[in-house]
């Protein structure tokens, strides 16, 4: 639902009397969709703990907009201001993992992906109905508004982003700044909690965690095998697996929360771990022994990270040469979905270094680095502490109930 009404918070007129905290710093940070939010909850822990700074949150709309982002922000217990009254405000810095309305928000931008890279994997999008030329998360149209650049910061993952920036904006190539992958370094540093993760899973010694993951429209493994959640519970012995399912934010916003668990209420009852949208898929990725996935961010982290990951669905024809998914597509093994599913474990290929080093150019740098461009946006001194992130909250999978509510 839309908010209705101003917030009576730190900005606008009379916010001094409010205050009690006065003279802070202004951030807005963007959440038009779930997915965007995920990256964003992964950079403000780098702005704890300073009281000259004050964060609250808006969600963009439009004439369109995803359903359930409100919930997102509230359930991370963020000041939530009604986006009608966030355009009328200036804002010391706005963070975005997402284009959406940039154009509309005043202060200085810092912009990063919301998934693996910048260049988007596949060759059109799907807003563009019939295109004909590829697009990448970088060209002109979503970069700039009235000939002007948007983002004061370009948060690029890689070296070889800054060729595609000079290609498609070459105006915008002043702002950008390779940072590495935020996403990746937490998830690269978590990986000593590997076992505390499978133990909130119910992951003993003696099993495998199996977890498949899936991007969102028809092209996605819950797309095109919607079938396979339930072949795995049925295939894998229950006393040496687990099976595991991560779904993309947006399969759930399109769909509803009760119709996805509704889809996979007889799943639930046999024992499949239904990871929430709102957080855990980090975690469970780690926990992983096998990853079966897509085109989608989730299985190039999961590969990345040194986890064994075989491809359940692929839009072949429509996915950018030379893109993340196109390499993990010419190293990881298709799933047979006419065979049986257990000896296909062994195919799984481990391709953590060679993934590794396409998704970032700089591994661990990226808090360091995002956090400098932050407050030299914001006109402060860093913090004399080192720029470290908070450990990965576990995972709280969904429990089966009489149900799919």
């Amino acid at each position: 639902m839309r908010e209705t009404g101003w917030v009576l918070g730190p900005l606008g007129i009379d916010a001094e009397h409010r205050v009690t905290r006065p003279g802070c710093r202004t951030i807005l940070v963007m959440v038009p969709t779930v997915t965007a939010g995920h990256r964003l909850m992964d950079l403000i822990p780098l702005l704890e703990s300073d009281a000259r700074l004050q964060v609250v949150f808006s969600v963009p709309h439009a004439a369109e907009r995803w359903a359930d982002p409100e919930d997102f922000v509230r359930g991370h217990h963020g000041l939530l201001v009604p986006w009608e009254q966030a355009i009328q405000h200036r804002f010391d810095l706005v963070l975005s993992a997402s284009h959406r309305e940039l154009d509309r928000v005043r202060g200085r931008v810092l912009l990063l992906p919301h998934g693996a890279g910048s260049r988007m994997s596949r060759m059109h999008s799907r807003k563009a109905g019939g295109a004909t030329v590829p697009t990448t998360g970088l060209d002109r149209e979503l970069l700039t508004y009235r000939g002007r650049v948007l983002p004061d910061v370009i948060a690029l993952t890689h070296d070889d982003e800054l060729a595609v920036l000079r290609e498609r904006c070459p105006e915008a190539v002043g702002a950008a700044v390779v940072t590495g992958d935020i996403c990746l370094d937490r998830m690269l540093a978590c990986r000593g909690l590997r076992h505390r993760y499978r133990e909130l899973l119910g992951v003993d010694e003696k099993r495998k965690l199996v977890t498949v993951s899936s991007t969102w429209t028809a092209e996605s493994t819950f797309g095109r095998w919607p079938d396979l959640y339930q072949r795995l519970l049925a295939e894998l012995p229950a006393d040496r697996y687990r099976v595991a399912a991560v779904l993309h934010p947006n399969i759930w916003a399109t769909h509803g929360r009760w119709q996805v668990r509704a889809w996979l209420a007889d799943c639930l009852r046999a024992g499949l771990l239904l990871i929430p949208p709102e957080e855990g898929w980090q975690a469970t990725v780690i926990a992983s022994d096998w990853i079966i996935g897509d085109h989608g961010s989730t299985t190039v982290y999961a590969a990345a990270l040194g986890r064994p990951v075989s491809l359940a669905a692929f839009p072949d024809g429509n996915i950018q040469p030379g893109s993340l998914a196109d390499r993990l597509a010419g190293i990881a093994p298709r799933i047979d979905h006419k065979g049986p599913l257990l000896p296909q474990f062994g195919h799984a290929t481990v391709v953590s270094r060679s993934l590794l080093a396409a998704v970032s150019s700089r591994p661990g740098r990226a808090a360091a680095a995002l956090r400098s461009q932050m407050y030299r946006l914001l006109e402060l001194s860093e913090p004399t502490r080192a720029a470290g992130l908070p450990p990965l909250p576990g995972p709280q999978p969904f429990r089966p109930t009489g149900g799919a509510g």
